[in-house]
């Protein structure tokens, strides 16, 4: 037996990001805002959204991969003209959109490298990066 501990041993640490199920993150999140019509929808909105994104963001087939594509572009989109829009959606419950966008694509990244703990977020089995939420 060793008396030291290596790093994987004692984990990240502070460095360690803030994780949960993304059940745990939108139920939070339906606790967190006065539940009225428009703000649930725009839950259910941005949930179809991230979810569509991190399930099909390695797609081929044509209809995965046009639901990729269309979540991806109404996350990265910055126009405020539309009241569903991405960023509308976001300040309305009160998330930074640039924070959100930033953690889906270092997810995206991480999937694109193969990390398999991003894949087991898209499964739903395991972690989501909160978004400050």
């Amino acid at each position: 037996m060793t008396d030291y501990v290596t790093f994987d041993d004692r984990g990240a640490g502070p460095l360690e990001p803030d994780a949960m199920l993304p059940s745990q993150f939108f139920g939070a999140l339906r606790r967190k805002v006065r539940l009225d019509g428009e703000r649930l929808l725009m839950i259910a909105v941005l949930e179809d959204a991230v979810h569509c994104f991190q399930k099909h963001a390695r797609a081929t087939d044509p209809r995965g991969r046009q639901l990729f594509l269309e979540a991806e572009e109404w996350i990265m989109a910055t126009e405020r003209r539309w009241f569903f829009s991405f960023e509308n959606v976001c300040d309305t419950l009160g998330l930074d959109p640039d924070y959100v966008r930033e953690g889906l694509v270092a997810w995206r990244e991480a999937d694109a490298h193969g990390n398999p703990a991003s894949r087991r977020v898209a499964d739903g089995a395991t972690l989501l990066n909160a978004s400050g939420a």
